[in-house]
């Protein structure tokens, strides 16, 4: 597995930090507006209406995290 250093939360403008307390998305920090971007698709998909429920969008990411061998 490859490994990215994190930016650090202050070297990240304020108006582009995202509550990321799994460091999930903090990656994308070295461009930090594609940060905010990503974390906005983020909630959109998984928080907002759908035709399927929270619990069945949780259910495919667990799949797809799975199938891509992902750790968390």
């Amino acid at each position: 597995m490859a490994f990215i250093s994190y930016v650090q939360d202050s070297d990240i403008p304020e108006r582009d930090r995202v509550a990321d307390d799994d460091n999930i998305i903090r990656i994308h920090g070295v461009h930090s507006r594609v940060m905010r971007h990503h974390f906005d698709l983020y909630l959109e998909l998984m928080r907002r209406r759908s035709p399927l429920t929270r619990r069945q969008r949780e259910m495919i990411a667990v799949v797809v995290s799975s199938y891509n061998d992902c750790h968390y």
